[in-house]
Formats: structure tokens, sequence, C-alpha cells
């Protein structure tokens, strides 16, 4: 199992020590996304968590790119646990699909919250990519 962790930048230091405390409830924690990949014989699924945005956009691509590359001929992309998605990320998907397809790879989205199956549809990619509402998609393929 692989797990790469891609955190947002931190936010900038404040300018005076009254500034921070006025920003002090405003600061949250970096956001995070976490991609376990478990691979099997003739498929890879990547477990995606927490919000596939800008931030997390260029570490997920690298490690998606990997997983291609060891991929069998299925690469299966679990989003349950994935809280939220913007058109960096969704931008990701949609270039992982593109680069599984010229390496006879197929991609599955598998498990997509309301929210991001909300996205996929919005922006057409749930009608690029096969998007399998639960989480068990390796019992419903053949592989």
């Amino acid at each position: 199992m692989t797990t790469v962790t891609a955190a947002a930048p931190a936010a900038a230091p404040a300018a005076a020590p009254a500034a921070a405390s006025a920003t002090a409830g405003l600061v949250r924690a970096p956001d995070e996304v976490r991609m376990p990949a478990h691979r099997r014989p003739g498929h890879t699924i990547v477990a995606l968590s927490g919000a596939l945005d800008s931030a997390a956009a260029p570490a997920l691509r690298e490690h998606l790119i990997g997983a291609l590359r060891h991929s069998g001929r299925l690469l299966i992309l679990d989003l349950r646990e994935v809280a939220s998605a913007d058109a960096a990320g969704l931008a990701v998907l949609a270039g992982i699909h593109r680069r599984a397809a010229a390496l006879g790879v197929t991609v599955r989205l598998a498990a997509p919250g309301p929210h991001v199956a909300a996205q996929l549809r919005l922006t057409a990619l749930g009608r690029a990519l096969t998007v399998h509402p639960t989480p068990d998609i390796h019992a419903e393929i053949a592989v």
C-alpha cells in the first residue's frame, strides 16, 4: 500500500501580534488528501479522501500518474471519503482519464459523495468517466 499526503500551503505569518490575535479564529488547518493505493491482480484501487482542490491537485496528479504506471488494465478511484472537489481536482481526474486511455488502462470512479457526484454531473465528467455509485466496484466487474 502506498500513501501520499498533500497539504495546502500554510497561511502567511501575521504582520503584527495584534493582527495575529484578531485572525486567530479565522485560520484553519490545511486541507489534506490521502491517497492509499491497493494493487490487486489486474487492477489498482486508489482510495482518495479529503478535498480534491487546487492545493492538492499537483500531488494528486503525480500520485495518480504513478498509479497508472503500476496499474493493471483497470484503475479504480474510490471517492467515498472525498469531501469536495473543485475545478482543479476535477481537471486532474479528466487528465488521468486521458492518460489512462492512451496506455490502454480503464479508469472507473466509485462511490462519490453527494457533493462530488453533483460536480461530476455539472461538468459532464460523469458522462466521460464511468461512475459506480457504490464502493464495491470490484464485485461488479470482471477482472
